[in-house]
Formats: C-alpha cells, sequence, structure tokens
C-alpha cells in the first residue's frame, strides 16, 4: 500500500523523502519478486487445462497426470504450483479448519430456490489466466438466470481489492437480491461482503466441497479459455484485455446459448432493465476497443 503512494515524478518531494515520511524502506520500494521459471509456467498451463477437464484432481493426481504425460515432476511442486494458482480438488470435505475470525462464512441460500428471472441472482468466482511469459487473474460477476457478465476485472495477484472494484462496477447500474460466491478469502473479507450489506443483498455461500453450487461461473471459465484463451495465446497483459474485452462482448451481446433457447445474455437480460440502463449498455457496447477491464465493455 505504501508502494502505490510513492509519487516518481513530484516537483517538491523526492522519492528519498517520500519514502522517509511514510517510513517505507527503499530497498522495498524498489524490490521486484523473481517470477516463475518457463518450465512452472508451462507446468501451470498443463495444470490449468487438465483442471478443466478433471476438477477433482488433487495434487498427487495431477503429479500422476503430468507424469503420463511425459513430466517427471515432484508431486510437492504441483501443490506449490496449484495453491498459486488458487485451485484445489473439488470434493466433499470435512470442516477441519475455520477462517479467519474476522472473515465471516454465509449460510448457502440456494437450496431449492429456483432461480427464474435477471438479478435475482449474482455469481463470483475467480480464475488463472495464463500468459506466454506469466499469468493473471480474472474475476468475473455474472447474473445466474441471464448468464450476462456484469463486470470483470483483471489483477497480478489475489488481494481481494480487484473483486472490490468489479463488485463495486457492478452494482453502480444494477443490484441482485442474493449474491452467491465461494468461501474464498477474497469474497468473505469485510470489505467485500459490507459493499453488499450497504447495498441490501442477501450474501450466499457455497458450502466447502460442494461441487454444484457455482457451475455456472465454472462453465463460463471453460468456455472462455477454450473459445479464447487457449487459441490466442496472449503474450502480454494488454493484448489479454482487449482480447477478453472483445471475447466478452461477443459472449453477452452475439453467442446464442443453447440453455437460453439460443439466445444470447442480453437478450434475456435486457428484459428486466429500463430504457435508460439500455442506451448506457448499448453505448458502451460500441466502445469495445477500449483496454480497460472494470467492466465487460467499459473503457477508460
Amino acid at each position: 500500500m505504501k508502494r502505490g503512494l510513492i509519487e516518481w515524478d513530484h516537483e517538491d518531494l523526492s522519492v528519498r523523502h517520500q519514502c522517509s515520511l511514510l517510513g517505507l524502506n527503499r530497498s522495498t520500494l524498489y524490490y521486484r519478486g523473481v517470477g516463475e521459471s518457463q518450465e512452472n509456467l508451462q507446468l501451470m498451463r498443463l495444470i490449468d487445462e487438465q483442471y478443466l477437464r478433471t476438477p477433482f484432481y488433487g495434487g498427487r493426481r495431477m503429479t500422476m497426470w503430468l507424469a503420463s504425460e511425459g513430466y517427471q515432476v515432484n508431486h510437492k511442486r504441483v501443490y506449490r504450483l496449484m495453491r498459486k494458482m488458487g485451485l484445489e480438488a473439488v470434493y466433499p470435505k470435512p470442516r477441519i479448519s475455520q477462517g479467519g475470525s474476522e472473515h465471516r462464512i454465509y449460510p448457502y441460500l440456494l437450496r431449492n430456490v429456483k432461480v427464474d428471472r435477471p438479478n435475482q441472482v449474482w455469481a463470483a468466482d475467480i480464475t488463472y489466466i495464463p500468459l506466454a511469459h506469466g499469468f493473471m487473474y480474472l474475476v468475473a460477476i455474472m447474473d445466474w438466470y441471464s448468464r450476462f457478465i456484469l463486470s470483470w476485472q483483471l489483477s497480478n495477484s489475489l488481494e481481494g481489492s480487484f473483486c472490490v472494484e468489479a463488485l463495486e462496477e457492478a452494482l453502480s447500474w444494477q443490484r441482485p437480491e442474493i449474491f452467491n460466491s465461494d468461501q474464498g478469502v477474497q469474497f468473505t473479507s469485510n470489505v467485500f461482503t459490507s459493499v453488499l450489506e450497504d447495498a441490501g443483498v442477501a450474501i450466499s455461500m457455497d458450502g466447502r466441497g460442494r461441487v454444484f453450487d457455482n457451475t455456472l461461473v465454472e462453465r463460463l471459465w471453460r468456455t472462455i479459455k477454450y473459445e479464447d484463451i487457449y487459441l490466442k495465446d496472449y503474450e502480454t497483459v494488454l493484448a489479454l484485455r482487449e482480447g477478453l474485452t472483445r471475447y466478452l462482448a461477443f459472449y453477452c451481446y452475439e453467442r446464442p446459448h443453447q440453455s437460453l433457447d439460443y439466445r444470447t445474455p442480453w437478450d434475456v437480460h435486457k428484459e428486466i432493465l429500463t430504457k435508460g440502463q439500455q442506451r448506457l449498455k448499448r453505448k458502451n457496447a460500441a466502445r469495445v476497443g477500449g483496454l480497460n477491464g472494470e467492466a465487460v465493455l467499459s473503457t477508460p
């Protein structure tokens, strides 16, 4: 946080003086962490692809699968890479640990609930996005009924601020009755849940190990990766932002969905919007070339 307060081109205060005022060691300011090796990035790409096919694979099964593909890797290394990617085997598990006392876990509210209209339930999730020479994380907020992507954000770390930004962007023009997510620290943080509570939204969280609680968003990740990410093999963050902006506009406004009777998510979602909101989205749709991923179709 302190590093972000430094103004490199400040007219009156040198960088050294700013560090002194902030109590920030200059070595900390200039430190850049060592990225993953190209070999590890390749392994992470393979693990990501296999995880989409077999989300029930843990570290040991994933290690055995890599060995069958000709990659002799220690299982400890695979576990570390999966943790870095935010991946965990999906299967029923006992609750052997509790989250931090500052993170409240909310009950699951969607059991036996029929979702039959837009803005009844929103869902959010995070996925790992491989690049040619690195990786990013993508968060998306989706309307369950229409499959419409209300907002999305990219980040180079799993800190929760990019999830809060995506949530605030979505809430700036619509509001759900229920917001569902997993129990990840990004979604259980007080900062994130307080935004929902202040907006009067009921909070629902998946049970630990429940395989089918958030399947719609998981299906979105599979679609994005197989129809865009893996085909394009983006090399830079800028290219990734541009590509996702184009693809998600296509996904929401042009791509027919079988589950929606071959209508687009926008065709279904717009039925509950006011004329003013529809004009806003049409205006944004004409600006797809933007580079900012704050929302599906927003620009800087």
